[in-house]
C-alpha cells in the first residue's frame, strides 16, 4: 500500500524526477548540517555558561587583582546574558542541591578543571539546572530585569544555571547564570538557511533542467508525429546544450533517410505492381483460347490468386503512408455495407448489434481490413457473425466464427505476414496470409488495435474464434 501511494506521488518526467532528487539530498545534506551546527552552538553555550559561572565564584574566591590576571591569560567568552548574569554571588553553609534534582556531572568536571587551574581548593562542586520559577532568587532577579529594560515576557530566561563550591572552610559559594534563551533563534535562522539555499539552487538547477528537457520534449513529440505521418515536415531545429543539439541533428538525418527509403520502396513497389499486372492481364486474355474448360479455370483461378497476392503486398507496402486523410465516417453505416456485400453473394454473413457511432478513419482501408477478417471467418469458420459497439473511447468491432479457432501459442504469429493456419483449418484454401497482417496494420495506423481471441463454450471446449477490431474515436 505505501509502495503504490509513494508510485503515484513519484513525478514521471525527467525533470520532476530530478528536481525531487536534488531535493531530497539537500534536505539530507541540510539536516545534518543543522544537526552539527545545532550540537556545535549548544556546547558553545554550555562552555559559556561553565565559564561565566568559574568567572564569579573565582571573582568571590580571589578578590586579588594578580590572581584575576591570571585567569584572564586565558579568557573565558563573555557572560552569557549581559547585565542579568551580574547578580551577587551567595554564601551559604549548605550545599545548593535540593534533594532528588540531577546534577551535570560533565558541567562539575568542567567547573572543577577551571577552579583547579586558578589554585582555587575547593572540597566539592555542584553544578544544576533548574526552571527559573524553582528559583526565588533567580526569577526576581528576572522580573526586575524585564521591568526595567523592557523586556518582553517571552524573551525573558526560562532556565538558570545553579553553581556552587564548597571552599576549604566549609563555605559554600554559589553563582547563578541565566541560560539564554537562543535555541529558537538557532532553529529559525536553520530553517531561513534551508529555505534560501533550496530557493536558489533548485531554482538554478530547474532552469537547465528546463534548458535540457524541453527540447527532449519537442523531439518526442517529433518522434510520435514522423511514426504516425512519416512526413519531413515540421523538423526539429537544433536547441538546447551541445549534446541535446547533436541529438537532434542525428534525429533530423535519420527521418530524411527514413523517408527516402520509404519513398524508394514506393517507387520500387509501384514499378514492379505496374510490371507484374501488365502481363498477368494479357495471360488472363489468352488462356480464353484454352479448349480445356476445367484447364482454363484452374488457370484463371491461379491468376487471380497471384493478382491478389500482389494486391496484398502492395496495400500493406503502403499501409502507415495513406496518401488520403481521415474522415469524419458513421462506423456502424459502413459495416453494414460490408456485411451486404457478402450477403449478395449468398454467404452466411450476419449483421448482429450495432450502435451509430462516427468515426475519424480512412473508409478505403478499413473496408479493405473488413473484408479481411470477415473472409477470413469464412474461410475458417464457415460462418460469420459481425456486430459494432463503443467501449470507452474507441469504436469497437467484433467478427465471430464457428471454426476450431487457434492455438494459443500461434494466435500472436497468425498476425505476422505470410504466416498461415495450421491444415485442419484449411478447409479450402490458406489464402496469402496477409489478410490478418494487413488488417492489423491499417488499425495500427490510426491509434487502433485487432485481437485475435478463442472463443468457449460453456464446457471450455473452444467453439470459435473472435477478431476484435478497435478504433480510436478522437
Amino acid at each position: 500500500m505505501i509502495a503504490g501511494a509513494v508510485k503515484r506521488l513519484w513525478p514521471r518526467s525527467l525533470m520532476g524526477q530530478m528536481l525531487l532528487a536534488v531535493a531530497l539530498a539537500l534536505l539530507l545534506a541540510q539536516a545534518i548540517s543543522a544537526a552539527l551546527v545545532y550540537r556545535a552552538q549548544a556546547e558553545r553555550r554550555e562552555a559559556a555558561l561553565i565559564h561565566t559561572a568559574a568567572f564569579r565564584l573565582l571573582s568571590a574566591a580571589r578578590g586579588s587583582d594578580d590572581r584575576m590576571l591570571r585567569y584572564r591569560q586565558r579568557p573565558p567568552p563573555p557572560p552569557l546574558g549581559g547585565p542579568r548574569g551580574s547578580f551577587r554571588i551567595e554564601h551559604g553553609t549548605g550545599t545548593p542541591a535540593r534533594p532528588g534534582e540531577r546534577r551535570d556531572g560533565d558541567a562539575e568536571s568542567e567547573l572543577a578543571h577551571i577552579l583547579a587551574d586558578q589554585d582555587v581548593k575547593t572540597t566539592e562542586l555542584v553544578v544544576v539546572r533548574r526552571a527559573i520559577t524553582d528559583d526565588p532568587l533567580s526569577y526576581r532577579r528576572s522580573l526586575r530585569e524585564t521591568k526595567l529594560l523592557g523586556h518582553k515576557p517571552d524573551s525573558a530566561p526560562q532556565d538558570v544555571l545553579v553553581a556552587g563550591a564548597r571552599l576549604a572552610d566549609g563555605n559554600w559559594l554559589v553563582a547563578r547564570v541565566f541560560v539564554p534563551t537562543g535555541q529558537r533563534a538557532v532553529v529559525l535562522s536553520l530553517l531561513g538557511q534551508t529555505l534560501f539555499i533550496y530557493l536558489v539552487l533548485v531554482g538554478v538547477i530547474a532552469v537547465i533542467l528546463r534548458r535540457i528537457t524541453r527540447p527532449l520534449a519537442a523531439l518526442t513529440t517529433r518522434l510520435e508525429r514522423f511514426a504516425e505521418t512519416r512526413s519531413l515536415d515540421g523538423q526539429l531545429a537544433p536547441e538546447g546544450p551541445s549534446d541535446v543539439r547533436r541529438l537532434i541533428d542525428a534525429h533530423n538525418a535519420m527521418e530524411a533517410r527514413i523517408s527516402a527509403l520509404l519513398d524508394e520502396k514506393d517507387v520500387m513497389l509501384g514499378a514492379i505492381g505496374h510490371d507484374l499486372k501488365t502481363p498477368l492481364a494479357a495471360l488472363r486474355v489468352r488462356i480464353e483460347s484454352v479448349e480445356d474448360d476445367t484447364e482454363r479455370e484452374r488457370m484463371a483461378t491461379t491468376i487471380e490468386d497471384i493478382v491478389r497476392t500482389l494486391d496484398d503486398i502492395l496495400s500493406l507496402a503502403r499501409v502507415g503512408r495513406p496518401s488520403d486523410e481521415r474522415e469524419q465516417s458513421e462506423l456502424s453505416a459502413l459495416v453494414a455495407s460490408v456485411v451486404e456485400e457478402y450477403e449478395d453473394m449468398g454467404e452466411p454473413v450476419d449483421l448482429g448489434d450495432t450502435r451509430r457511432i462516427a468515426v475519424p478513419l480512412r473508409a478505403t482501408w478499413v473496408r479493405r481490413a473488413l473484408r479481411n477478417l470477415i473472409g477470413n471467418a469464412l474461410r475458417y469458420g464457415r460462418t460469420a457473425r459481425v456486430s459494432v459497439d463503443r467501449e470507452g473511447d474507441f469504436a469497437v468491432v467484433r467478427i465471430d466464427d464457428d471454426g476450431p479457432g487457434i492455438a494459443e501459442a500461434d494466435i500472436a504469429r497468425m498476425l505476422e505476414p505470410f504466416a498461415r493456419g495450421e491444415p485442419s483449418r484449411n478447409t479450402e484454401t490458406g489464402g496469402t496470409g496477409l489478410g490478418l497482417t494487413l488488417a492489423r496494420a491499417v488499425a495500427e495506423q490510426d491509434g487502433g488495435t485487432l485481437r485475435l481471441a478463442n472463443r468457449r463454450d460453456a464446457q471450455g471446449r473452444i467453439a470459435g474464434l473472435t477478431a476484435t477490431l478497435r478504433l480510436p474515436l478522437h
